[in-house]
């Protein structure tokens, strides 16, 4: 064991001699990619990276100036045979991991890391792809060796974010004398769907933005990449204006599990009653305002509802912060429908007053990008997805099984899961192309066996006894599930586990709510795969090697 942590400081050594300055980030490695044992580890969920998909819908209404850019085919060199290899080790490392072999995992892992360092030598052509694609290995296997999480761990809590914008809302900054003609001549030459003005207010927020509050728009902004396709299309379903994108930065700095200190919660911070009437419902297992598409759908309405009331954007935004009471009794007191006089007056409350301000300022930070110095920046690849839904409570474990994937990328996709577990009929989201895989493999289980049952690869040396003690099950019960002739472990196959499951507090069956609008209209849902689960269990299936 200290051989290998001797070996794995070694090789982070010669990383960072190599790559140069584009990788710097040796911190990550002060203890060796996986823990000696897993007991005592604390599990924590920690999502593996997303795989990287073409975006179909960057390029039109994101400005170009802050656009991914499209990778540049290369010809191929022996550099980038060892990368495949070192690909292929880490995938293996990855299986070995969800079979908490962890002694494997390490050589895979290791011998992937080794790898990588010989194609850093042999000078790929590309070298920022390289150094990319090194970071995002190395950044896996760290997450991993922290977690210690595999396909077999369970998610009994997930963890939440602040809002990172939360605290600023009561705040108010200086303005940039500077400033004042050069936005003034930035919005004069912006098209926009939402009406744009400038004063003190937002360039106040401009000023901060540029300086102290730098890094806190950058990251939101990264993040953003992750679901601003599926942001851009619902809008545009919706028919509300595409710079509405920046509620979600300025709510939750586009974190799925952002919660606020008034129990706001997800991207677009729903309080539970607000998320209810739209269609946001929350079961034993999952909370549907953390689920990025749905919470957004939901936005959406409420959002277009409110502007149908007031007839004002401006108010419309400050209505979905404080909510339209409120602004609905200054205008009565008052008499005036228009937000900047509403702010003047005093009669709204101070969270709000810079709440559209600032929605304001990243609004025309973004659209002059090359003027506030974020023009080419990089945007974290979109989430790519394909949509099972759960024919019973169905347990993120089960899935992984059957999709031989981590359960942190699961996660990933599925942040309304608090539990580890979906309730029935919900959309449950798997990495792109595996629905189908997925659909199959539920097929052989029973419907009301879904949320306990487990899908176990024969790996050599296994044997029923063994596995049985694994998962706590008696072997004549592996050998009946499967209707085995002979009670003996294959090498390759795929054995249904009929685990037992823990109680769980009954709960109402999720039902296919349709969204509630002011407006009536209804609302669109996108097409997904509906899983049967079988009524019995089906016979042992050969995995192929």
């Amino acid at each position: 064991m200290a051989e290998s942590k001797t070996y794995t400081s070694f090789l982070l050594l010669a990383l960072a001699t190599t790559v140069g300055c584009g990788y710097n980030q040796p911190n990550r490695f002060q203890m060796s990619f996986l823990p000696p044992a897993p007991k005592g580890a604390p599990q924590v969920d920690l999502p593996e990276p997303p795989p990287t998909e073409p975006n179909l819908f960057l390029g039109t209404d994101v400005p170009a100036a802050i656009a991914p850019k499209l990778p540049t085919p290369a010809r191929r060199t022996p550099a980038d045979a060892l990368m495949d290899r070192a690909q292929q080790r880490f995938q293996a490392g990855k299986r070995s991991y969800q079979a908490k072999d962890l002694s494997a995992a390490r050589h895979e892992f290791d011998a992937a890391i080794d790898l990588m360092l010989e194609a850093s030598a042999q000078d790929p052509g590309d070298r920022d792809d390289f150094e990319r694609k090194l970071d995002e290995m190395t950044d896996a296997i760290h997450r991993y060796d922290l977690a210690d999480l595999g396909a077999a761990a369970s998610l009994e809590q997930g963890q939440f974010e602040k809002a990172p914008l939360e605290d600023i809302l009561q705040m108010t900054f200086p303005v940039d004398p500077k400033l004042k003609d050069k936005v003034r001549e930035q919005v004069a030459a912006t098209t926009s769907q939402l009406p744009l003005s400038v004063n003190d207010s937002v360039l106040g927020y401009i000023n901060y933005f540029s300086n102290r509050g730098r890094r806190t728009l950058l990251n939101g902004l990264q993040r953003s990449g992750k679901y601003r396709p599926m942001i851009q299309r619902v809008l545009d379903e919706e028919g509300v204006p595409q710079e509405l994108i920046h509620l979600a930065q300025a709510e939750s700095g586009f974190f799925p599990r952002a919660v606020s200190r008034k129990a706001a919660g997800g991207m677009w911070q729903f309080l539970k009653w607000r998320g209810n009437e739209y269609g946001l419902k929350q079961t034993l297992w999952t909370d549907d305002r953390m689920d990025p598409e749905m919470a957004t759908r939901a936005a959406a309405h409420h959002l277009r509802d409110l502007y149908h009331e007031f007839g004002d954007w401006y108010l419309a935004i400050a209505a979905y912060n404080c909510g339209p009471g409120v602004v609905e009794k200054a205008v009565e007191r008052t008499g005036y429908a228009d937000f900047w006089e509403l702010r003047a007056r005093g009669v709204l409350p101070a969270e709000t007053t810079n709440y559209v301000p600032i929605i304001l300022a990243m609004t025309i930070m973004e659209k002059n990008a090359s003027e506030y110095g974020i023009q080419g920046f990089q945007l974290d690849p979109p989430l790519a997805y394909d949509t099972v839904q759960t024919g019973g409570i169905t347990s993120l474990t089960l899935v992984a099984d059957i999709l031989d994937v981590p359960v942190p990328e699961l996660a990933d996709l599925n942040p309304a899961s608090l539990r580890g577990k979906l309730p029935v009929d919900y959309p449950l989201h798997v990495p792109k192309g595996t629905g189908n895989q997925l659909m199959a493999g539920l097929q052989l289980i029973p419907a009301n066996r879904l949320d306990a049952w487990r899908l176990h690869r024969v790996a050599a040396g296994d044997t029923l006894t063994s596995i049985g003690k694994r998962y706590g099950v008696a072997p004549s019960a592996i050998v009946a599930a499967n209707r085995l002739v002979s009670p003996q472990a294959v090498e390759g196959d795929q054995l249904l586990i009929p685990a037992v499951a823990r109680q769980e507090t009954p709960t109402v069956r999720r039902t296919a709510t349709p969204v509630r609008r002011r407006s009536g209209t209804a609302s669109h849902k996108p097409a997904t795969i509906t899983a049967r689960p079988a009524s019995k269990p089906a016979p042992v299936t050969r995995a192929s090697n």
